[in-house]
């Protein structure tokens, strides 16, 4: 079975299995992105999180706090308000635990060009801890993520640690966290929907695209470095740049069997 075919198998098997998440669904902010993604031959999600607020009750004296052997005392993908954490603390009889999560989203490419492509886009939002692995089987994932996160412990042994004043404090934050989580799942968005305008533009015009980068070679060997960041900065509209001048991006390839 070549590349191609294998790949419409995993993406057909992906998308055809149950959501097996808390929710049972996609998050409602990062619909619009899922299914963009999904429509396009090259790209299929296999799990995403738009973000959320949550509130972990831990063991007791347990130092590290592990989603799977927690209790989740609450957790929302809107901005939260303090009397909503205060009811849910009295349920804590461990180590609870407030944090902010922002988008995390698993996307398998169907061979390192696209992984790239869309790895720009991601960077260029704002989630520039994105990256992307190659499994041991071929599989291309690209992970886009951002590092804007809150963890901030709140009680011990079920015993309140901090003042109310203070959960207001920090459920400020988080909730301003949240919105900049929001406005840059938007301009992924954008950014997305453009990228891939360009791209099919450039596929159904490929003479073009090869004169095009003809008529750039002289300069390209003159100065490579230059003329890559030019082309950055070309292919980018404005509102997908990044927030300071380094346009490129940085692949990192981590071993793993995806």
């Amino acid at each position: 079975m070549d590349r191609s075919s294998e790949f419409r198998r995993w993406k057909t098997q992906c998308l055809n299995k149950a959501d097996l998440s808390r929710k049972g669904s996609v998050d409602e902010d990062v619909v619009e992105i899922v299914q963009l993604l999904n429509s396009q031959e090259q790209f299929f999600t296999t799990s995403s999180c738009a973000g959320r607020i949550l509130l972990l009750d831990g063991g007791i004296n347990s130092f590290e706090i592990q989603k799977q052997n927690c209790c989740w005392l609450l957790v929302t993908h809107k901005p939260c308000v303090k009397d909503d954490v205060m009811m849910a603390l009295k349920k804590s009889t461990g180590d609870a635990v407030l944090k902010f999560e922002p988008l995390v989203l698993h996307v398998q490419c169907r061979q390192l060009q696209d992984a790239q492509l869309l790895h720009t886009v991601a960077v260029d939002s704002g989630f520039r801890n994105s990256g992307i692995t190659i499994g041991k089987k071929g599989k291309t994932m690209l992970a886009v993520r951002s590092t804007h996160g809150l963890e901030v412990p709140l009680s011990h042994n079920g015993k309140l640690m901090v003042t109310e004043e203070y959960i207001d404090f920090l459920l400020n934050i988080a909730n301003q966290k949240m919105e900049e989580n929001k406005k840059r799942i938007d301009r992924f968005y954008n950014c997305l929907q453009h990228a891939m305008e360009r791209e099919t533009i450039t596929n159904s015009h490929p003479k073009s695209k090869e004169k095009s980068n003809s008529s750039r070679t002289p300069k390209n060997k003159r100065n490579p470095e230059k003329a890559h960041a030019q082309h950055g900065i070309e292919e980018n509209d404005q509102e997908c740049e990044s927030d300071d001048h380094d346009l490129g991006f940085d692949v990192t390839i981590f071993p793993g069997d995806y």
